[in-house]
C-alpha cells in the first residue's frame, strides 16, 4: 500500500509539474492579449465618454439613453438614487429643458477587469438657465461603472458624483 501511495504521489507531482509548465507557457501570450485588450477597452471607454459628454452638452436625451443600461443607477448628492433608465432619462430631460449645459470630465483613473470597468475623476459643469439668469458653476468628483455589452461596446451602469462645495455652502 505504501508503494502504491508513493507511486500515486509521484504521478500527482509529475502531473502538477506538467500543468504548471503548460500554464507558464500559456501566460506570456495571455498577458500580451490582456495589454492589447486593455488599451482597446480604455480607448473605447474614452470614446464612450466623448459621446456621452457631447450628448449632455447638446441636450440629446436619446443618445444619453442609448449609452446606459436598463438597470442604470445614478447617485447624486442630496437626492434619492435614480434607479433605471426611465428615471435617468426623465431627469436628464428636465435638466435639458431648463438649462444649457457645458460639462467637462477629467478622468484620473480607469480600471478594467473583464467585462466591468470603473473610472474616477473630476468634473466641471456650467448650467445656464434657458429662461435667463445667472450661470451656475459646479465642480466635483465622479465615480462611474461601465459594463461591456454582448456586442463588445461599453455602457454606463452606475454613476455617482459629488460637489466640491459643502452642502449649504456658497
Amino acid at each position: 500500500m505504501v508503494t502504491m501511495s508513493r507511486a500515486l504521489t509521484s504521478s500527482l507531482v509529475v502531473a502538477a509539474m506538467g500543468v504548471a509548465a503548460l500554464l507558464t507557457s500559456c501566460s506570456t501570450p495571455a498577458v500580451k492579449d490582456t495589454a492589447r485588450s486593455t488599451a482597446a477597452d480604455e480607448a473605447a471607454i474614452a470614446d464612450f465618454n466623448r459621446r456621452y459628454l457631447g450628448a449632455i452638452n447638446e441636450g440629446d436625451i436619446a443618445t444619453l439613453s442609448s449609452l446606459t443600461t436598463d438597470g442604470h443607477i445614478m447617485l447624486a448628492p442630496g437626492r434619492p438614487p435614480l434607479v433605471g433608465k426611465a428615471a435617468n432619462d426623465a431627469a436628464n430631460g428636465r435638466v435639458a429643458q431648463m438649462f444649457k449645459i457645458d460639462e467637462h470630465w477629467s478622468p484620473l483613473e480607469t480600471v478594467i477587469s473583464g467585462d466591468l470597468a470603473y473610472q474616477r475623476g473630476t468634473f466641471t459643469v456650467a448650467a445656464t438657465p434657458k429662461a435667463g439668469g445667472e450661470t451656475r458653476n459646479t465642480s466635483g468628483n465622479f465615480l462611474r461603472i461601465y459594463r461591456r455589452q454582448p456586442d463588445g461596446s461599453w455602457r454606463m451602469v452606475r454613476d455617482m458624483f459629488n460637489s466640491d462645495k459643502a452642502p449649504g455652502g456658497n
